[in-house]
């Protein structure tokens, strides 16, 4: 199946016309996912797809709204989430494309499956979280934790520098002690008598 047909416009009435403009709206199911990894928008969505195709000398311009839902994993809690998802884009499709990554009128249509795509998967989250303030999970127990203990954790000491920490208070404790003792020893020397010397 040719997925990329759901997303073609016609363009038959504007073609070679400047200054002709289109605006359509239409929903959609998505043929096809969108995204990979902790984001996506899941086949099988429904999208709404709002665009504006103006004619210019060139070839096409379109500007496109998109607005699906987006199925995710937290990046946090690892919990699953549905959330909202907006996106929108402009390309020109060229009548005569002169680079290889351009887009191009293809007879009487523009195929927006292309654009489409690079914007949604360039707009998904990489690391998505199911609200702001997730805590995330316990690295010990596995549980979820609550936002009190989660707020004291991160302001203690970060494990990783546990190990320099304590030798920091050793060199601190080596150095004061050694502060005293020279203290100790200047006090006793100046409250001494001068060796050889009597008192007459």
């Amino acid at each position: 199946m040719n997925t990329s047909r759901v997303y073609q416009e016609n363009i038959r009435d504007i073609i070679n016309r400047p200054g002709e403009m289109r605006e359509r709206s239409r929903t959609l199911t998505v043929p096809e996912k969108f995204g990979e990894g902790l984001a996506e928008i899941r086949e099988g969505a429904e999208l709404r797809l709002d665009v504006r195709l103006e004619s210019v000398h060139e070839g096409i311009l379109v500007s496109a709204d998109v607005e699906t839902t987006m199925h995710a994993e937290c990046g946090r809690c690892l919990k699953d989430f549905t959330t909202p998802f907006q996106v929108e884009f402009q390309e020109l499709f060229a009548y005569t494309p002169t680079e290889a990554d351009e887009y191009g009128v293809h007879g009487d249509h523009v195929d927006l499956e292309p654009p489409l795509r690079d914007a949604v998967v360039l707009a998904l989250p990489f690391q998505p979280v199911c609200r702001p303030d997730c805590p995330g999970l316990d690295p010990e127990s596995g549980e979820l934790r609550d936002a009190e203990a989660a707020a004291t954790s991160t302001a203690g000491t970060d494990p990783r520098w546990a190990a320099l920490a304590g030798f920091a208070s050793q060199e601190a404790g080596a150095s004061q002690g050694a502060q005293t003792n020279a203290v100790e020893a200047e006090e006793d020397h100046g409250s001494g008598e001068i060796p050889g010397s009597e008192s007459k």
